[in-house]
């Protein structure tokens, strides 16, 4: 993944579900009951990522086994 870059880059939806190799409905439905990367909203219908946030979702759920 390449997600490594500066604090301060941002995604927007589209480009993070590249990324994850999800859709973007599915993003959606993990902003909906809270249980995805924080994300900014800049207006009612535009939101974005920060790099730094998705990396520090990603670690939050790095396994080393199946639970």
């Amino acid at each position: 993944m390449s997600m490594i870059a500066t604090d301060r880059e941002i995604l927007t939806p589209a480009q993070l579900a590249d990324e994850l190799c999800v859709t973007t409905g599915h993003l959606a439905q993990l902003r909906f009951t809270g249980q995805g990367p924080r994300f900014l909203k800049l207006s009612p219908r535009a939101v974005r990522y920060r790099k730094a946030d998705v990396e520090a979702w990603l670690d939050d759920r790095t396994k080393v086994r199946t639970e």
